[in-house]
């Protein structure tokens, strides 16, 4: 079964087909889980629509866990800090950078080589090249807290070392390898970071997120059939 963490699109727009539902209680919270013929989606704000920094990752991560999955689809809206990576294109990113990386291990030393899955990541480009949809192989990450978007200042030093920024992948990747499973991301470009060019407001970000749902779930159900 595939595990797959995404945003709210996917529940508005029925992209997805649900056959039934689940609450998995975790040390750390109780978590919804939506269950679909060969995989289990977790909206990762929770019904409550969290912001990225309140998000519950910790639990979210626990729940795939507590249903044997082994290996999850991540889905990330996030900011471009190159002209080159236009809003409206997908980006499977081949590393990433965070600053305070959040972690089980707060009571003991357990140190870990933070990565993404390679082997979930070759799935996901190659769902992408099958279904014709155009995807950037190699980015680099960035994360920052939230729930604000960058300075322009901030954005001309993440610029230098990374190609898209969001709130959301380093934090479920870290406490995805920590706990054995294997992570993966699908992001969408929804707007230029601040200063790169003209800014988005918060409703024209989350326009440019629904326009590319079909095309996502269409690489979700391909990765899903092909590993049925």
């Amino acid at each position: 079964m595939l595990g797959v963490l995404g945003g709210t699109v996917f529940l508005k727009k029925n992209f997805l087909d649900f056959s039934s539902e689940k609450k998995i209680k975790t040390p750390y919270g109780t978590v919804d889980v939506k269950l679909g013929d060969g995989f289990a989606f977790i909206q990762r704000h929770s019904a409550k629509n969290l912001p990225p920094h309140k998000t519950n990752h910790h639990a979210n991560m626990l729940a795939f866990k507590a249903l044997d999955i082994k290996e999850i689809v991540a889905i990330n809206s996030t900011g471009s800090l190159k002209r080159s990576l236009r809003p409206g294109c997908f980006v499977v990113p081949h590393d990433f950078m965070q600053f305070l990386p959040k972690t089980y291990f707060d009571e003991k030393m357990v140190s870990i080589t933070p990565r993404l899955c390679d082997a979930l990541r070759k799935k996901l480009i190659n769902a992408c090249e099958t279904l014709s949809i155009p995807v950037v192989k190699h980015a680099v990450y960035f994360q920052t807290i939230g729930p604000r978007l960058e300075t322009i200042a901030e954005v001309n030093f993440l610029r230098r070392f990374a190609d898209i920024v969001g709130m959301t992948l380093a934090d479920e990747a870290t406490l995805a390898q920590e706990q054995g499973l294997c992570y993966a991301s699908l992001c969408t470009v929804d707007n230029y970071a601040h200063g790169i060019s003209r800014s988005l407001t918060y409703e024209e970000i989350v326009e440019n997120a629904s326009k590319n749902a079909e095309k996502i779930a269409a690489v979700i159900n391909q990765i899903i059939s092909t590993t049925q």
